[in-house]
């Protein structure tokens, strides 16, 4: 039925965050066009929390290793502008990307869905 999710990242400085996903983060990617780039995702997936007051959507990078993943990410030069902390159920944490907006990173100590047969 489905054949994949596409998320949406909007950025006030979209340019320079397209950069880093591909120059730092290493994703492999798509020119849809123009040089508007999509790029391939590691295995997803979704997960449905009760809301307070608005429904909200959030994206999260998950890591096998955080620590690991953060260290080789500060050695790129990328600011860890939430360090880890552990919640009981994972570990979260969050880098800055060029446009200033926050990317969070969780590591979960839970049983993950993404490699799940259909």
């Amino acid at each position: 039925m489905f054949s994949g999710a596409h998320v949406i990242l909007y950025s006030r400085d979209s340019d320079a965050d397209r950069a880093f996903v591909k120059d730092v983060l290493g994703f492999a990617h798509v020119d849809a066009g123009r040089g508007w780039l999509v790029f391939k995702l590691p295995p997803a997936e979704i997960a449905v929390h009760p809301a307070g007051d608005q429904p909200k959507a959030e994206f999260y990078l998950m890591c096998d290793d955080l620590q690991r993943t953060l260290a080789r990410l500060t050695a790129r030069g990328v600011e860890v502008s939430q360090p880890p902390s552990d919640q009981g159920w994972g570990v979260l944490a969050a880098v800055r990307m060029p446009s200033g907006a926050e990317l969070p990173l969780y590591e979960p100590k839970h049983p993950v869905a993404h490699s799940l047969s259909p």
